[in-house]
C-alpha cells in the first residue's frame, strides 16, 4: 500500500505517515521509483500509534511500548520495564494536570474578585 492509500485509509496525513516512519514507529519498504510501500498491517499500526498518541505518550515510549504489543494489547511479561516507564509518564502527566487545576482556580478567583 502507498503512502496516500495509508493516508486515506487511517485519516492521518502523509506527513504524519513519513513522521511515524523516521521516528521508528512505522516501516514501509522504498520500491525502486523511491515510493513508500507499507505492509498488509500498516493501517492497523498506523491506529494503535495514533491512539498511543492521544493519550499523550511520546513517540519514544510508542516505540518501546509497539513490541510489547500482543493479539489483546500490551503484555506486560514480553517487556516488564515498560510498565514503570509508562507509571512514571502517568504521574508525570497527573502532575501537570493538577498544576493546570491550580492555575485555572486562581485566575477564577482573580477574576471573580476583580471584574
Amino acid at each position: 500500500m502507498r503512502i496516500g492509500e495509508l493516508s486515506r485509509v487511517t485519516g492521518a496525513s502523509a506527513r504524519s505517515l513519513r513522521h511515524y516512519e523516521q521516528q521508528g514507529i512505522l516501516d514501509s519498504v522504498r520500491l525502486p521509483n523511491g515510493y513508500r510501500d507499507y505492509g498488509p498491517d500498516a493501517a492497523e499500526q498506523v491506529e494503535r500509534i495514533r491512539a498511543l498518541l492521544a493519550l499523550g505518550l511520546p513517540t519514544e515510549a510508542i516505540r518501546d511500548l509497539l513490541p510489547c504489543e500482543g493479539p489483546a494489547g500490551p503484555e506486560a511479561d514480553r517487556c516488564p520495564a515498560l510498565a514503570d516507564r509508562i507509571r512514571d509518564l502517568r504521574d508525570r502527566m497527573d502532575r501537570q494536570a493538577a498544576e493546570l487545576a491550580r492555575t485555572s482556580a486562581a485566575l477564577t478567583r482573580y477574576l471573580d474578585a476583580n471584574l
